[in-house]
């Protein structure tokens, strides 16, 4: 299975935003060609890591735009051999859930 067949499972299983950007960055990492894997929320003018998984190599670091009805909300950070175009479409996949934590500054949530 892709990374990308596996985030977009994961996100059609839906949870909490917290449990999904965690099973994401799990399952980037568990593809054995990314070594770590990272999502930070943009707060403040700033980007904040939020969830990451695996070993730092940030001389192989690959990072990402997350945005959310145009506005970048995050970043998706890996270390290691991942294709852009899949992150970019992981990164997609993800936006509802880093817009949740941008838009609250890190704070618990409810809909």
């Amino acid at each position: 299975m892709s990374a990308v067949d596996a985030v977009r499972d994961i996100v059609e299983r839906g949870a909490e935003p917290d449990d999904v950007l965690r099973a994401v960055v799990d399952a980037l990492v568990s593809t054995g060609a990314i070594r770590w894997a990272g999502i930070a929320f943009t707060e403040d003018d700033a980007l904040r890591l939020g969830p990451a998984r695996g070993e730092q190599d940030e001389g192989h670091r690959e990072r990402v735009s997350v945005e959310y009805d145009g506005a970048i909300v995050g970043e998706l950070w890996v270390d290691g051999d991942a294709r852009r175009d899949e992150l970019e479409r992981i990164g997609a996949l993800i936006a509802p859930y880093v817009l949740i934590g941008w838009d609250t500054g890190g704070e618990a949530w409810e809909p």
